[in-house]
């Protein structure tokens, strides 16, 4: 039997998702399965072709909803899950108990662990450190924006190779050895040390191109990396080096895509009052209350900034 199973594509929790996820369903339902992994990234226009759903059994985990006859599991846990209402309306006329939500988790991997133990009776103590972690990640639970910085665990150096790796290979074979390894242990395998220290010397790098680049106003964090050949960077640099700021909004361009970011710190010194999602689906984005992003066309880079100064105006003192 095989079992496609999509999910977050350069994302901690979506990796652990995955791994989660399939050892779950291998162990409670297909026993012996073959499992491959597709990475899924936001774009304009998101779409899911048939082809996607090519596995005898299909899933998406970490992941908007997919009406595809052909999905039989989903998990997730973003408010902004569902790409049209006909999408929403189709997830509350299912009745399998295979297709679940519930936006008020940190992290989808702790969603499945849970629904895995309460419905189905399976337990995984071996990945407790796995679930931990992707909360923590997902949930930006850190001590300080210097831990967050400079990532002195192993879950965080992971963390650093998954959103950065290029190519597929790398977050798949990342997320086989979460099924069965210790974070620790993935770390310090010889070909994730040969990715991680280029990345790790590339991170710091962008710490200094975001210090060049960003200004604060008003409690907003802004900058603009469309300039740059990086595809994404350590979103608590901007904390760490605006402590006192609120929120963050920042544009980024890649071959695939033009995205505007916006964040809130975890630490800020005054309260954070926006939903952040609720902002972004305006624009056709989404994401949590606390984080959210927006994809649009590769290029639209006039375009983008001028959402991201509507937003910056917005969230503003």
């Amino acid at each position: 039997m095989l079992v496609r199973v999509l999910h977050h594509d350069h994302c901690f929790d979506g990796a652990a998702s995955a791994a989660f996820f399939s050892r779950f369903v291998e162990t409670a339902f297909y026993p012996r399965a073959e499992f491959r992994f597709t990475g899924m990234i936001h774009q304009a226009r998101q779409t899911f072709p048939d082809e996607l759903f090519d596995g005898d059994q299909n899933a998406i985990v970490d992941f908007k909803y997919s009406s595809n006859p052909r999905l039989d599991w989903w998990f997730d846990h973003h408010q902004s899950a569902f790409l049209t209402p006909e999408d929403n309306e189709h997830f509350l006329r299912d009745r399998s108990g295979k297709k679940l939500y519930d936006p008020t988790y940190r992290s989808c991997t702790k969603f499945i662990c849970n629904i895995a133990r309460d419905r189905f009776g399976f337990t995984a103590p071996d990945l407790d450190e796995l679930v931990k972690w992707a909360d923590i990640v997902d949930g930006a639970l850190y001590e300080d924006a210097k831990t967050a910085v400079e990532m002195p665990a192993p879950a965080m150096k992971l963390t650093l190779v998954i959103e950065n790796a290029k190519g597929p290979d790398v977050v798949t074979n990342i997320i086989g050895w979460m099924r069965e390894r210790t974070l620790a242990e993935i770390v310090e395998l010889p070909e994730v040390q040969e990715l991680f220290q280029p990345i790790y010397q590339a991170h710091l790098q962008s710490v200094g191109m975001i210090r060049e680049r960003a200004h604060q106003d008003d409690g907003v964090v802004s900058f603009d990396l469309t300039g740059y050949d990086i595809g994404g960077y350590n979103k608590f640099i901007p904390y760490y080096l605006f402590p006192n700021s609120s929120y963050t909004v920042s544009l980024l361009s890649t071959p695939l895509r033009t995205k505007i970011s916006v964040g809130s710190n975890p630490w800020a010194p005054k309260e954070i009052r926006h939903n952040l999602a609720t902002i972004c689906e305006r624009y056709g984005g989404g994401g949590h209350s606390k984080v959210g992003a927006i994809s649009l066309e590769p290029g639209a880079i006039d375009k983008a900034r001028q959402v991201a100064g509507e937003i910056a105006g917005l969230l503003k003192d």
